[in-house]
């Protein structure tokens, strides 16, 4: 049997042992199954719920880092489950920024009480902490979900998906500039910066700029596959209890054709 099948057992079985309490979901459902179901597991590990049925069922080949160690902190993997993901998935193991973040459940089951409201929890280099079933099936689709300067600079979709990505994109260097300031000299900034610099000219260029952009309430105009345009405005919160961390809402005007379209997407069902 080879690693990739290995992969998708281990993942599975790990999945199973991972109660939907322990990870803040409360008031799940019956389940036909123990632990945890394989849209959650992609919801809290912030990447799509093909992608992670890819890796279950061993069409995946290739996750990255940043996937890894989102799926260990979900999946709460101690240092040799950590290693041993790590060995099945043939990749070296890297200490990332996302790993050693963590999202209290309390906020977590705050923002699935929030159904018709996107919603992500950020962590201090933009990577995908936690997000609710509004915000998994608003950015299903898009194969970066694990950091949201790789969503914007290194998925070809985005430049579909965002209507003005260049605001965007000058608004998402412009918080990691901020976030950077107080740790220039952070491991994975520098990893992430290098990656980013080295996949994307337009992101090359913004990072050698010094604006500084309003990052608290940026209007955002999304195409959905679904439900076309969207005006929404995302507005960000400061964690209190975890400094770095920051908790993205996604909301449309009261009454709108929009607030009417997230509410329809929110009641989608992404599992495979």
């Amino acid at each position: 049997m080879d690693k990739i099948r290995l992969l998708g057992d281990f993942l599975r079985e790990r999945r199973e042992a991972v109660s939907p309490r322990q990870v803040g979901l409360l008031n799940s459902g019956p389940r036909r199954s123990p632990g945890l179901r394989r849209e959650e597991v992609a919801m809290l590990a912030g990447v799509s719920t093909d992608f992670y049925a890819r890796l279950e069922e061993g069409r995946e080949r290739h996750p990255s880092g940043r996937v890894l160690d989102a799926l260990i902190r979900v999946l709460a993997l101690g240092p040799d489950a950590s290693r041993h993901l790590y060995d099945l998935a043939q990749r070296c193991p890297v200490r990332y920024g996302g790993s050693t973040e963590r999202v209290s459940p309390g906020l977590i089951t705050l923002i699935r009480s929030w159904p018709t409201t996107p919603a992500l929890v950020c962590g201090r280099f933009l990577d995908v902490l936690a997000t609710n079933q509004s915000g998994a099936v608003l950015y299903d689709g898009l194969d970066y979900r694990d950091n949201l300067l790789r969503m914007v600079f290194l998925d070809p979709a985005a430049r579909t998906f965002y209507l003005d990505w260049e605001r965007l994109a000058r608004a998402r260097v412009a918080w990691l500039r901020l976030a950077a300031a107080a740790d220039l000299e952070h491991p994975y900034l520098t990893e992430l910066v290098g990656e980013l610099a080295l996949k994307s000219q337009e992101f090359r260029k913004l990072w050698a700029c010094r604006d500084a952009d309003d990052l608290t309430c940026t209007p955002q105009g999304i195409r959905h596959s679904m439900v076309g345009e969207l005006d929404v405005t995302g507005t960000t919160y400061d964690v209190g209890q975890a400094p770095g961390q920051r908790l993205l809402l996604l909301q449309a005007d009261p009454g709108s054709p929009s607030e009417e379209s997230l509410a329809f997407l929110s009641g989608l069902d992404t599992s495979p």
